[in-house]
């Protein structure tokens, strides 16, 4: 379905609107599931109009919410509408739920929270530590945007460089131009010239990168629900994020990683230098513990069982 994920043209998202209604009303499915803003708010209220029930997935908040509260405003007002007669809505955490809820967004009994995406506790499984005379290496994953922490990430690279010169910081991922927040090209290239980071680029396969790290980071100021925590912790690696919803849930201090406080790269800097100083045996207990919590609360059994048990209420066999 063709959409401009961050466009505002009202006959540009009439067009989506009606092309949604036509695909459905084609396809005749005994369910529609939608996520992110326009999928979920468009596909909602085109399968309301053909009295298709509609499941809808909150990821996160982002930027609409960070940043720009005039268009969270618009945006929570075109989410009351689509959810109306949504069956169920899920939620990555507790807190965005919470703020629909108390928005009036949704209704208590129409949502429900799932850990994220899940994930698949095969395909990501932990690896031997890297060889213990190697630097420590520090992994972002992740789109080079504000809102994922790239500026706070690259300030703490220079302060803890000063402090431990042979610490690596490794970039996989690229910016993201279609974001509002994205850093441009020649601010991430200058980033590289000066030697403070190193960018692997985008990769379909994370595992290699994760598995060479010492650590996993991600400074966000906000998620839904960490998709390259996840995929750390599930990997055995230690956690360095920031104290949000999103990742506060998978980082706990002393047990799985080390928290910072969000926007301070001065906190992050220190977070990291915990985890670097740290033995190779205690970074593997980290990594352990983590691996651990995924186990317990976060594989993607949880959260194809929550949409199965959605799918049969409202299209029973």
């Amino acid at each position: 379905m063709p959409l401009a994920r961050s466009g505002m043209n009202p006959l540009a998202d009439a067009l989506l609107l009606l092309r949604y209604r036509a695909a459905l009303s084609k396809i005749r499915p005994a369910a529609y599931c939608g996520f992110t803003i326009k999928p979920n708010v468009y596909g909602a209220v085109a399968s309301r109009m053909l009295g298709v029930p509609a499941i809808n997935n909150v990821t996160g908040l982002g930027t609409t919410f960070l940043s720009h509260k005039l268009m969270w405003w618009f945006t929570a007002r075109l989410y009351r509408c689509a959810f109306r007669r949504s069956h169920r809505i899920f939620f990555h955490n507790e807190e965005d739920f919470a703020i629909f809820v108390k928005e009036g967004i949704v209704r208590a009994e129409q949502g429900a929270v799932i850990p994220g995406s899940g994930i698949d506790l095969e395909e990501f499984s932990p690896v031997d530590e890297p060889k213990t005379d190697e630097p420590p290496a520090f992994l972002f994953i992740g789109r080079a945007i504000r809102d994922k922490g790239i500026g706070e990430f690259v300030e703490a690279a220079r302060l803890l460089r000063a402090r431990m010169p042979d610490v690596r910081f490794q970039i996989l991922g690229n910016p993201d131009p279609g974001n509002p927040t994205s850093a441009s090209a020649a601010e991430f290239q200058s980033w590289i010239d000066e030697g403070l980071i190193e960018h692997l680029g985008e990769h379909p396969d994370v595992r290699p990168y994760v598995r060479s790290a010492t650590a996993v980071v991600l400074p966000s100021y906000r998620e839904g629900m960490s998709r390259a925590l996840l995929e750390g912790a599930a990997m055995g690696k230690p956690l360095v994020g920031t104290d949000v919803a999103g990742c506060r849930e998978l980082v706990e201090e002393g047990i799985t990683g080390a928290l910072c406080e969000p926007r301070d790269a001065a906190s992050l800097a220190d977070a990291m230098e915990r985890i670097a100083r740290s033995s190779p045996a205690g970074r593997r207990t980290l990594g352990l513990a983590a691996r651990r919590k995924v186990e317990r609360r976060f594989g993607e059994a949880i959260v194809v069982e929550a949409y199965l048990k959605a799918l049969a209420e409202v299209a029973p066999r």
